[in-house]
């Protein structure tokens, strides 16, 4: 199925939003000392795993495989990691790129799936989803506890930045101001999130 509403924009960020998320996956690998293949492979699965599941979903060709520019960005983005120091990514700015992906993939997820003719809500849901996926893909095969066990406001910010994204379009908007804000509102909440540790208040009940 083609989707006459797609555009080369959305073409484009999808590979800045695969490179972004790439690269935390990247740098993770790189803080536990791994080979270059690992580094490789890690920014892999966690800059298409949201997307491919999102396409699979939506009865879409799987965005990584028809376009050779996917993997490459991965690729580059690991050899960024490789041959930088890790002391130049100590602190919180894994989190943060993290976060930069999680926003801007939600969106792109969100108008990806509005474009295959999905109705509004699992639109947003799509937009959870491949905001998310990646991270949670990352995570697991890295042993490490997975950022939605943990009461952070994480799959919140992508929610939010995937519902301004449907919103705008249910209203008419301009696409990019939409997307732009949509990003930028969900990565304010995130990083809030992570400077001031904010959370959602956890089940109590016995």
């Amino acid at each position: 199925m083609n989707a006459p509403t797609l555009t080369p924009l959305l073409d484009i960020l999808d590979i800045l939003g695969v490179a972004v998320f790439a690269f935390s996956g990247a740098l993770l690998a790189a803080k536990e000392k791994q080979t270059f293949v690992t580094m490789a492979f890690f920014a892999l699965v966690t800059g298409v795993g949201g997307g491919t599941l999102r396409d699979l979903l939506i009865d879409a060709p799987v965005f990584w495989i028809a376009d050779p520019w996917v993997a490459l960005a991965c690729f580059v983005v690991a050899l960024l990691a490789w041959f930088t120091p890790t002391r130049w990514w100590e602190g919180k700015i894994l989190e943060f790129a993290d976060g930069a992906g999680l926003t801007g993939y939600a969106v792109i997820g969100a108008a990806k799936a509005l474009s295959y003719g999905v109705p509004p809500v699992p639109a947003i849901v799509m937009g959870i989803v491949t905001g998310c996926v990646g991270g949670i893909i990352r995570d697991v095969v890295a042993g490490r506890p997975s950022i939605i066990m943990r009461p952070e406001l994480y799959v919140t910010a992508a929610a939010l930045s995937a519902v301004l994204c449907v919103g705008g379009e249910m209203a008419g908007l301009p696409r990019v101001p939409v997307w732009t804000v949509a990003t930028l509102a969900g990565f304010a909440l995130r990083s809030a999130a992570i400077r001031w540790n904010i959370s959602l208040p956890a089940y109590s009940r016995n």
